[in-house]
């Protein structure tokens, strides 16, 4: 297995306009066919958050991590944290590096929305081997489960979601690990690019449905997709839990809070479920034990969701 030690070298690409931090794990390939792995991370989220994944995948494969624009060591963009516009530095960070094996491309959260982007500025073509979606957003998510709902929002206020959702006691990093996880989410450069991201997060749904890509499934043919749905009422019912005991919001926003947090499984697994639609080669699971941050507090089920497709893919050839 690759050591436990978070990355602490970012090899700098320079992607025209700046800099992208660049991080590898395991292996070299042996050849040009061998499928690498990348990792893309949600909203706001630190790429150290696959830490315990790169850890315990195994060293004989090579995977990526990298900071998007203005996190970690990479240099802030001049460009809008739009999906559009993460989709295509990811794809120039790919191309200047290089990286020219085929992508097992896992997603969490909006890199769901941000991997749909980059099919629809890249194509589907052979440089994509596979999909791992790790509780990954549908362009209809906010339209079936809005994590943004007003009431949910009044009564999460002030609440710190890694205690209150359980991550902060479940999680499978090393303490140094997860030291670094945490003090790269509370630096300053941090909190700027994330609020920069959160004020495109919403808009970014709506831009991805006008390209109407859903009228072109199987977007991705026969090339595996393994997708992951968590358990997210046990986020939400331990935030829910917090932000009483702060005293947060009317009876009437607390009582819509939890009509939604009793849906919020049933709806999360639909959205799961259309993303099968992607592939005709697909496999769902849910990790029972973890709410939305899988690769966290699970994350043998995203090592899972990765050796299934490298099996897939040596079955198909």
């Amino acid at each position: 297995m690759s050591s436990s030690a978070p990355p602490s070298n970012a090899t700098l690409v320079n992607i025209g306009t700046h800099s992208l931090a660049l991080y590898t794990h395991g292996s070299e390939p042996s050849n040009s066919k061998d499928p690498v792995v990348l990792f893309v991370s949600g909203v706001t989220t630190s790429s150290l958050v696959w830490a315990a994944v790169t850890r315990l995948l195994p060293s004989s494969l090579r995977s990526y991590t990298y900071d998007r624009s203005g996190f970690g060591s990479s240099e802030p963009s001049p460009l809008a944290p739009t999906a559009e516009n993460i989709a295509l530095e990811l794809s120039l960070l790919i191309e200047k590096a290089p990286i020219e094996n085929p992508l097992i491309i896992v997603g969490h959260s909006w890199a769901g929305v941000l991997a749909r982007e980059f099919i629809a500025l890249t194509g589907n073509g052979p440089h994509i081997a596979g999909l791992v979606l790790v509780d990954a957003n549908h362009e209809t998510s906010l339209q079936v489960l809005n994590v943004l709902d007003a009431n949910l929002q009044a009564i999460f206020v002030g609440v710190e979601p890694l205690s209150a959702k359980g991550i902060e006691a479940e999680h499978k990093l090393t303490q140094e690990e997860w030291d670094a996880f945490v003090s790269d989410e509370a630096t300053e450069k941090f909190k700027l690019q994330g609020e920069k991201e959160q004020n495109e997060y919403e808009p970014s749904f709506e831009t991805l449905r006008k390209k109407e890509l859903g009228k072109r499934q199987p977007l991705f043919g026969d090339r595996p997709v393994y997708v992951i749905g968590g358990m997210r009422s046990r986020d939400w019912s331990g935030m829910y839990k917090a932000g009483i005991e702060k005293g947060n919001g009317t009876e009437e926003q607390r009582r819509g809070a939890r009509e939604m947090i009793s849906k919020a499984d049933e709806k999360s697994e639909d959205l799961m479920k259309e993303h099968l639609k992607l592939s005709t080669k697909g496999k769902l699971v849910f990790a029972h034990e973890s709410g939305h941050f899988v690769q966290l507090t699970q994350p043998d089920i995203v090592v899972d969701g990765v050796k299934w497709i490298l099996d897939e893919l040596k079955t198909s050839a």
